[in-house]
Order: structure tokens, then sequence, then C-alpha cells
């Protein structure tokens, strides 16, 4: 095979199909003539639109053969007639085709609708999307700062719990010295001391090992057995004992070498050549024909060849002309119809130019709509943004509030708590000096009356009798107001235990019904004031300015 190369690109070859010419013959118009309009990429190939308009030519022309002549009155109210039909049918068809057209429309319209929905919700969700990651970071970063605070905390309390009398301790540096976990071998780097400060301290730094001077003095320094190699020649071994018996190594060692010369001696030895065997089957091969050589084209003259190309194209003058006179002639014959299918191909052209106008329109409509769209989203962000910061500062107000009323009322509870502890204790100790002191009055009036001598032994019981009745009857009812007010702290504190979120609700709403309702009142208040006021300026400047002038 040969190479061949064209002086020809591959873009200047033909790529419509080929149209080859055609001689007419006289007295014949073929049908063929009717689609001289029609050409590649513009009504070839055929699809069903051309195919109903060769359709609807057809029957035109049959149509036209069937008008009656214009010779009488009645043959020209027939033909009139027959003409307005086929204008009403004609009408009908291209109502037809304009209802095509706007079914086409609108069903770009409805595409670009579900292409905007679409849109829109893409966006909606990739919004939703940036949301969701800055809430999610925010809350990361609040568990890590939760985190790093509770470490802190918790160091702090094990600080703490270690000295919780609060005594100052001396350094113990032995203790220290001794456990290799305190803070003399592992310091912690919190605070303030990190372990690669000064590391270039414990970098060896030596005169003999970093400068050549150094190198040189300690390899002179060297003993000549470490700089030079004394290598002795190995002594041979003896395989016999002085008895003359052979050792079993030597043995193993003479098998291995006659094991080792005997592979040698078969790698070595050359392969005898197979005889051939007779074939079987004689095939005689039969030769290619020879090719016939190639001909060889003589070289024409210049001559020669400059009157073969002007003869040629004397002849593609001549018949192109021939051509064009054929074409012009085809074309006055059927001049109507192809002004018929210019104006068909016009009206189609210009519907084709108006749907693209109403496509750019539509598209540039949608463009300012998503520009709007875009606009109003970004407005509605910073504005649910403003609104999210001030919501949430109002909750964290309200929450500090609802803490700080629940931890006062703790304290409060504490408080109560303690009182009462504090006046049981001062009633106790109370009524343990009145006890002494009425013990001491007793016994003061006892030693008395026995002094004097005027008591006797029934009326000493009988005092001692009311005595104790009124020191029971006093313990009993210490008693009774001590378990009666244990059980109505009980009763307190499951109430406590036992308070819903809703009623919980009702004291916030409470809260801040009495903290903002005040306020708008004031605010008010306020406001009616300043516009009595302002009337009373009002009315003083125009009396001022009237004296002015």
């Amino acid at each position: 095979t040969l190479g061949t190369q064209t002086d020809y690109r591959d873009g200047e070859t033909q790529t419509d199909p080929y149209s080859p010419e055609y001689i007419i013959p006289s007295g014949s118009v073929p049908e063929l003539l009717t689609l001289a309009t029609l050409t590649w990429g513009r009504g070839l190939p055929a699809g069903l639109t051309e195919v109903e308009m060769i359709e609807r030519a057809r029957e035109k022309r049959a149509w036209e053969a069937t008008l009656p002549a214009m010779d009488s009155a009645s043959q020209i109210a027939k033909r009139r007639k027959m003409m307005e039909d086929m204008e009403r049918k004609e009408w009908a068809f291209r109502e037809q085709e304009i209802e095509k057209l706007q079914e086409v429309r609108l069903e770009v319209l409805k595409k670009l609708l579900r292409r905007r929905e679409e849109n829109q919700n893409e966006l909606d969700a990739k919004r939703l999307d940036e949301h969701r990651q800055k809430h999610q970071k925010a809350k990361e970063e609040k568990i890590k700062k939760i985190e790093h605070d509770c470490a802190l905390m918790l160091r702090k309390l094990i600080a703490k719990r270690k000295n919780v009398m609060g005594k100052l301790e001396r350094r113990d540096i032995i203790k220290e010295y001794t456990d290799f976990a305190s803070q003399t071998y592992a310091p912690l780097s919190r605070i303030g001391y990190f372990l690669d400060n000064h590391s270039e301290h414990y970098v060896v730094k030596n005169f003999y090992l970093n400068t050549f001077a150094g190198l040189c003095e300690l390899e002179a320094s060297l003993p000549d057995s470490a700089t030079q190699v004394k290598v002795k020649a190995p002594k041979p071994k003896y395989t016999a004992t002085e008895t003359g018996f052979i050792k079993r190594s030597a043995r193993l060692e003479v098998e291995l070498a006659q094991v080792h010369q005997a592979l040698l001696e078969k790698k070595s030895k050359v392969k005898e050549p197979k005889k051939k065997k007779p074939l079987c089957f004689l095939e005689k091969v039969e030769k290619p024909v020879p090719r016939p050589p190639t001909p060889i084209l003589e070289k024409p003259l210049i001559e020669e060849e400059e009157t073969e190309l002007a003869v040629i194209c004397l002849q593609k003058l001549l018949r192109g002309r021939a051509i064009q006179n054929m074409m012009f002639e085809g074309k006055e014959k059927r001049l109507e119809l192809i002004r018929e299918l210019r104006t068909t191909h016009a009206l189609q052209e210009d519907g084709q130019l108006l749907l693209k106008a109403e496509k750019e329109m539509i598209l540039a409509l949608q463009q300012q709509r998503d520009l709007k769209m875009h606009k109003l989203s970004s407005v509605e962000k910073h504005l649910a943004r403003e609104e999210g910061r001030v919501l949430a500062n109002m909750f964290d107000f309200l929450s500090k509030e609802l803490l700080r009323l629940q931890e006062e009322r703790k304290i409060h509870a504490f408080v109560m708590l303690a009182e009462r502890q504090r006046r049981m204790r001062e009633a106790e100790e109370s009524g343990r000096r009145q006890v002494e002191e009425r013990r001491r009055q007793e016994e003061d009036e006892i030693f008395k009356q026995a002094r004097e001598g005027d008591c006797s032994i029934d009326n000493y019981l009988e005092d001692i009798i009311l005595s104790s009745m009124e020191d029971t009857a006093e313990e009993q009812a210490k008693e009774e107001i001590q378990r009666i007010a244990v059980e109505v702290n009980d009763i307190a504190y499951e109430m406590e235990s036992r308070r819903t979120r809703l009623q919980s609700q009702e004291i916030v709403a409470e809260m801040v019904y009495d903290f903002l309702i005040p306020e708008a009142e004031k605010m008010s208040i306020r406001e009616k004031v300043r516009q009595s006021q302002r009337k009373h300026i009002y009315a003083a400047h125009q009396l001022i300015h009237r004296d002015t002038e």
C-alpha cells in the first residue's frame, strides 16, 4: 500500500447530498419540480409537516382542475362559491396551525415555570442547609467551650479538695524529687513551661567531631591496628584423624562434590538431533497469480493540457447556461406554485421568529424575577437574622430572670429553714434555762420550807407532781409542734417537686406580665404628658411670636 496526500482539506469535501442533473422532456410537467424550493436543511429530509404540505398542494391542484370555466353567470357563481368554501377551509387550517403554535408556547411556559420552581426549591434547600451548618457550628463551639470550662472547674475542684482546710503547706522537695510524676520531672505546659525551650543546650558540640582539624588529630591519635587491616590466611582443614579415620563432614563434602560434577556433565552434553519422520500426506502449495504491471500514464504536453482544460471549461459554461435556461423556463411555468410555497415558508419563518422573540422575552422576565427573588430572599434573611437576635436576647433575659427568681426562692427557703432552726434552738435553749431556773427555784423553795419547818410531805409531793405534769405537758406540746412543722415542710417540698411545666410557664407569664405591662403603661403616660406639654409649649410660642411681631 502507498500513502497519498491531497491538496484539499477535509472541510472542503461535500457534505450535502448530491443532486444529479436532469432533463425535462417536452410536454411533461413532473411533480418533483414543485418541490424545487426545498433544500437540504430547509425542508429536506422531509418530515411530517413537509408531507402534509405536499398533500395539500396536490389537493389544491386537483381542486383547481375541477373549477368550472368562466363562460356563463351560473358557472361564475359556482366558481365563486367553490373558492369561498376553499378559503374557509384554508382559514380553518390556519387556525389549527395557530392553536398548535399556542400549545407549543404553553409547553415552553410550563417547562420554564417548572424549571423556576426547581431552582427555587434548590435555593431554599441550600439556604436551609446553610442555616443548619451555621447552627451546627455554633453548637459545636458551645459544646467545646462547655467542655473546656468543665475541665477547668474540675481541675480547680481537685486542687481545692486536696487542701480542704485551707492550710498553707510547705514545699516538700524530697517528695517532689522522689515522685517522677511531679512538676519537677513532668511540668504542665498550661502553667507556662514548655519542654522544647532551650533544647539547643543538649546538643553535643565537640571539637574533634565538628572540625576537620579535630578529625585529623583524632585519626592521628588512633593506633595502627584501628586503621590498617591485617588478614591472616586460613589454615587447611584436616579431614582425617591420626588413626586414619575420615570424618563424617569430609565424607559429606566429597559426596556433594560428586553430585555437583554429575550435574555439570549432564548440562554440558549436547542433545542429539531427532530424526525427521516422513510425511503421511503430501500437499501441493499453489503459487499466487502474479500481479499485472502497474500502468504508467504518460505526461501530456503543456499545450495539450491547456487546450483540454479550455475545452472542459467551455463545456461547463455551455452546460451551466443550458441548465439556467431550463430552470428559468420551469420557474416561469410554475411561478404561482413557487409564490404560494414561499408565502407558506415565510409564514412559518415569521412564526419561528415570533416564538424566538417570545422565548427571549420570557427568559429576560425570568432573569428579572430571579433577581427580585434573590433580593427579597436576602432582605428576608437579614430580617430573620435581626428578629432572631432580638428574640434570643429577650428569651435570654427571661430565662435569666426565671433562674434568678428560682435561686431567690431557694435562698428564701434556705433562710426560712435556717431561721426556723435558729428559733427552735433558741426555744430549746430558753426551755433548758427555764427548767434550770425552775429547778433552782424549787430547790430554793424546798430548802426554805425545810428550814422553816412549815411544809408537810403531802404538800411537797403535791408540788412535785404538779411540776412534773406541767413539764410533761410542755414537752408533749413541743413534740407535737415539731411533728406538724416536719409534715408541713414535706408537703411544701412535694408540691415543689410535682410542679409541671405549665405551672412554670404560668409563673414566667406572670413575671413577664408584671415586668412588661407596667413599663408599657409608664410609656403611654409619658407620651400623654408630652402631648399635653407640647400643646402648652406651642401656645406659648404663638403668644411670644405674636408679641414680637
